[in-house]
């Protein structure tokens, strides 16, 4: 049977192949440990799951969840009260904000509504591979932005030749970064949102690590720079900070056109997020801003000690001022795939090429710190008796 030709545009997906990967290696018995996928361990807040509890005993919220594709206006209006408690940002939940189930398909709905065929759309290489797949999805053609270590990951909008950002429809964007820790200021939201009107860019700011900031690092969000709604959204989530991954809930908001937009596609493809886990997100976003810090506490603690580790085995690993990955250096004469290769042969560790994130990423590996802490002892135990001199 012929699939769609688009399916010959899409690369396989990372993690589906990391996890075939974990899989296969634990049928034959092998103690695999993955630092590869970025998934917290820690269970979601009791007082978010009582919410969910709760709720879903009201019958009245078995039925199609309430304003469908925008998300229900009472949960609009937590994201608000949480983005204006957080970020100094004011939105207005009727027409700037809509619900998402999970941010990765923001990212979907935001190409599919904004991105006709042989659009270009400018990509961070290294960048988040889903990027790319849902442009093409969308019939675009993705172009990559090099960022680079020199750089601290951060894009030179200079280096960026007037032609291509003419030519450009979109950008996509993600500080604090996956897979490179990096962190942006106001300033570089500024300077983004002055070239995107520049050019007529529009952009997408991908941000579901927001929280997950060390160093006395500010946090931020695009939505807070001098005429970001003029220019583009913003998609955020509850997984990272809430440990809700599972859940499948977070929020586009920012340009009433584009959000509008998203809706349309929305309101064609899913019929919106259970209510019961709405009232729970609610319930999140406006209580439980102190399981973020008890998490930031924990993996503070993590990556400081991976940190040690990897510099024990030679790597050039700083500890990251974003999100909870490091992103190493490794060891010269060997490329990203052989490395990670050698990881997994010799210690049963489980690490991201940092290659599969773009051509820039070559020379690169990624460790995720979302394992237990007897685990990663565990991991960084392996990683020392087998590359430590």
């Amino acid at each position: 049977m012929r699939t769609a030709d688009r399916l010959s545009r899409i690369e396989p997906y990372l993690f589906v192949t990391l996890r075939q990967k974990i899989n296969a290696a634990r049928d034959k018995g092998v103690d695999v440990i993955s630092l590869a996928i970025g998934d917290p361990v820690e269970p979601t807040g009791q007082a978010i799951i009582d919410e969910l509890c709760r709720t879903a005993r009201d019958s009245s919220n078995h039925r199609y969840p309430t304003d469908e594709e925008k998300g229900m206006l009472a949960f609009r209006h937590a994201v608000a009260r949480w983005y204006r408690r957080r970020y100094g940002v004011d939105v207005d939940p009727t027409g700037e904000i809509i619900g998402l189930i999970g941010s990765k398909e923001g990212v979907h709905h935001f190409c599919l509504g904004m991105v006709n065929a042989g659009d270009m759309v400018l990509v961070t290489d290294p960048g988040y591979p889903a990027y790319k797949a849902s442009v093409a999805i969308a019939g675009g053609v993705s172009e990559s932005v090099a960022i680079r270590e020199e750089d601290d990951f951060l894009v030179d909008f200079s280096s960026i030749p007037a032609e291509k950002a003419r030519a450009a429809r979109a950008i996509f964007l993600n500080y604090p970064n996956n897979p490179t820790g990096a962190v942006a200021s106001l300033d570089f939201f500024n300077e983004l949102a002055a070239w995107a009107r520049e050019y007529d860019v529009i952009v997408c700011h991908d941000n579901p690590y927001s929280e997950i900031v060390f160093d006395g690092v500010e946090r931020v969000s695009f939505m807070a720079a001098e005429g970001a709604r003029e220019v583009g959204v913003e998609l955020n989530s509850l997984s990272k900070p809430f440990n809700m991954t599972g859940w499948r809930i977070g929020m586009a908001l920012g340009n009433r056109e584009v959000i509008a937009a998203m809706s349309k596609v929305k309101e064609n493809t899913d019929s919106g997020i259970f209510n019961a886990i709405q009232y729970a997100g609610i319930r999140a976003l406006d209580e439980c801003d102190d399981q973020i810090d008890r998490m930031l506490d924990i993996y503070r603690t993590r990556r400081a000690t991976l940190a040690e580790t990897l510099t024990a085995c030679g790597l050039d690993a700083r500890a990251p001022r974003g999100t909870f990955y490091l992103w190493a250096r490794v060891p010269e004469g060997r490329s990203s795939a052989e490395f990670a290769e050698e990881v997994f042969d010799r210690a049963a560790v489980v690490i991201a090429a940092g290659s599969a994130y773009g051509p820039a990423g070559e020379g690169y590996v990624r460790f995720s710190l979302t394992i237990s802490d007897e685990r990663l002892a565990e991991a960084c135990d392996r990683l020392r008796d087998s590359f430590a001199g």
